[in-house]
């Protein structure tokens, strides 16, 4: 839910090894993080304020996971969405890092076995990418499917995170993809 309409919406914006990332705030809570060409993804508006100091925090988290630290991403967060996403937006944070789950499981979870295309959807329009990790919910078959950001971005990040725990990645993510 966000703030109060008159308050500022905050924004900066960082590299990292998957491409530009634009994280958002308003009332400073993190209410945005998107990568560059992101489906969903709203263009930088005018009114958007940049400052780097709202940022301190997930931006230090952001790094020490890029950098293979095993980060539990812990920043305030604004999730604005309906009541449905905002379930499926909470049970994708309770995916450890380094695990996957078919949209179906997630479905499951939420207690609405039948509704893994609804659970798809609401993925996809995940406000904040890697810290609520929608990139961990794969095909029932093992497959990548759907990603906002692309397909080879999901495809790094779960190697990523394989390699942060220590684990081997499934076959499935040995194939050698360009960085994004």
């Amino acid at each position: 839910m966000r703030s109060d309409p008159k308050t500022p919406r905050t924004f900066t914006s960082i590299a990292s090894p998957v491409g530009p990332l634009t994280i958002t705030a308003t009332g400073g809570l993190i209410d945005g993080l998107f990568m560059d060409s992101q489906r969903h993804a709203p263009p930088v508006d005018r009114s958007w304020v940049r400052d780097e100091a709202p940022f301190a925090e997930l931006t230090a988290q952001l790094d020490a996971y890029f950098a293979g630290s095993p980060v539990e991403f812990d920043v305030p967060l604004s999730l604005s969405g309906t009541e449905f996403q905002r379930r499926v937006w909470a049970e994708l944070q309770e995916i450890p890092l380094g695990e996957t789950i078919s949209y179906g499981e997630l479905a499951r979870r939420l207690g609405t076995p039948g509704a893994s295309r609804a659970v798809g959807l609401a993925n996809g329009r995940n406000p904040v990418a890697i810290v609520v990790p929608c990139h961990r919910v794969i095909g029932a078959n093992g497959r990548l499917t759907g990603y906002g950001g692309g397909l080879e971005r999901k495809a790094w990040l779960l190697r990523h995170e394989a390699e942060i725990c220590g684990g081997f990645p499934a076959p499935l993510f040995t194939e050698p993809l360009a960085a994004a």
